[in-house]
């Protein structure tokens, strides 16, 4: 069950929307874990074990971690075991088939394995909790006593498939005691029908495009027709990933919760740097708290700084899969931040702001090639069409047919992907007040009819970040 689909929308939010407000206050945490537990189950009957396993095992060993935190050496004991554990799980699942298919073609063994499913959000619960136990033994938070609590916290059906990543501390306070009122709310319903229109009205019908372009063979592309593929992707996971996050944000809304903000229009930086501070800034604070900062950061000299940097890329890259092309991508993106620091940031001040973003959106459209390709070799002929290298053409058919028949859609984008319009939309709810609600109640009503008949009459409507 996905956030975009009429059972979610339509049955399955005004339920437990229902359930939990005609319930006591005290009781509504138990009403949204069994919902939460349901919702997962209901895409994830097997897996639901494991993140069962990893929520027990952490609210333990957050208490113990509590009880001995006066003896260091017991409870750094405690927390080495919990990593240990947590990143044990995350790499069988994750990393089993790849390291040992890898083993079999470098070093010549015939290990025999079966590719595993993997375990929806386990990415995005596994960090979760580790951080949890990770700041009970900074002393940053108390251990959580009640295992109910901990588990709203993990298993938080708005967050718990694709994020946005939630610290325990973040949310402390309203998982214990929450300020349900009518303005969140109402803030939380705006916020998860514009996540929607997002993922269902922009990201799905542009990525309907690249879905057609990407399985072309590469001897019969065009230079246009790869570039306007790789745009489209560019746009759609844009859309994809932050209008789920948007729809989170939104549900945790209308259930009294403040999630954090996921992206800040990252396709309008001006720099690599930049990009990575506005997308998915949940994952970048969390590699940036609890691996960059420990193995030092910038404080012990430049080199360490830079090779600190790799070390986080390279992790970031293994954390979207477990393939060479990701590899590959956290590599490129730790490449170009640490260029940016040496030279690249200040030969860029002195350049149009326009020239500066041109910039970034190609490196961005570049790792978004490397992304998408997990078959290496179709990567590089990929990359290699895009700049002209045993290209058909500059320009056919398939570009020119897309290129017209899409390029409202590309516009609509484009403009979504700025701050204009919710510039414009504060502006008009500033100005008119009373009716500028009723403006945007029209227009609301208006997105969630046409995402409603584009449900109704369609079937492409994937998450991308649910492989993660």
């Amino acid at each position: 069950m996905v956030f975009s689909s009429l059972l979610f929308i339509f049955v399955f939010l005004p339920v437990v929307l229902i359930t939990y407000y005609i319930s006591p206050k005290r009781y509504r945490n138990i009403v949204i874990s069994i919902m939460s537990l349901i919702f997962y189950a209901w895409g994830e009957p097997v897996y639901i074990i494991i993140m069962i396993f990893s929520t027990i095992f952490d609210y333990t060993n957050g208490r113990l971690i509590y009880k001995y935190k006066d003896n260091k050496r017991i409870s750094k004991k405690i927390l080495i075991f919990s990593i240990t554990v947590n990143l044990g799980i995350l790499c069988f699942f994750k990393y089993y088939g790849f390291i040992v298919n890898n083993l079999n073609q470098v070093l010549g063994f015939s290990i025999k394995f079966t590719a595993l499913p993997l375990p929806l959000g386990i990415s995005f619960y596994t960090f979760q909790t580790m951080s949890y136990v990770i700041d009970v033994y900074k002393g940053l938070v108390p251990a959580q006593r009640s295992l109910v609590n901990f588990v709203t916290y993990v298993s938080m059906f708005p967050q718990l498939l694709a994020g946005p990543i939630v610290k325990y501390r973040d949310v402390e306070r309203e998982i214990a005691e929450r300020n349900e009122n009518i303005k969140l709310f109402g803030e939380g319903i705006e916020l998860f029908i514009i996540g929607m229109f997002k993922k269902v009205f922009i990201a799905n019908n542009i990525g309907a495009i690249w879905s057609v372009i990407k399985i072309i063979p590469t001897e019969q592309l065009a230079v246009l027709s790869a570039w306007l593929g790789i745009i489209a992707f560019t746009f759609q996971i844009y859309f994809d990933f932050s209008g789920y996050s948007d729809m989170a944000i939104g549900l945790g809304k209308m259930f009294g919760f403040n999630l954090p903000k996921n992206f800040n229009y990252p396709y309008t930086s001006k720099s690599i740097t930049e990009f990575w501070r506005r997308w998915h800034m949940t994952l970048g604070g969390w590699f940036r708290e609890y691996v960059y900062i420990p193995l030092g950061g910038n404080r012990e000299g430049k080199i360490k700084c830079y090779r600190n940097i790799f070390v986080v890329w390279l992790l970031t890259g293994l954390w979207h899969g477990a393939n060479w092309n990701f590899i590959l991508w956290g590599l490129y993106y730790g490449a170009l931040v640490v260029l940016e620091k040496l030279f690249i940031l200040k030969w860029l001040e002195g350049l149009p702001k326009i020239i500066r973003n041109l910039y970034s959106m190609v490196m961005i459209i570049i790792g978004w090639a490397l992304f998408e390709f997990e078959d290496l070799h179709k990567l590089f002929n990929f990359l290699g069409i895009m700049f002209g290298v045993n290209a058909k053409s500059l320009i056919d058919n398939v570009a020119i047919y897309y290129s017209y028949t899409n390029i409202l859609m590309f516009i609509i984008a484009l403009v979504c992907s700025t701050p204009i319009c919710n510039k414009i939309s504060c502006k008009i709810k500033d100005k008119l007040r009373t009716s500028g609600i009723i403006i945007f109640s029209f227009i609301y009503m208006t997105m969630v009819f046409l995402c409603t008949a584009y449900l109704v009459n369609q079937s492409y409507n994937p998450f991308l970040y649910f492989r993660f």
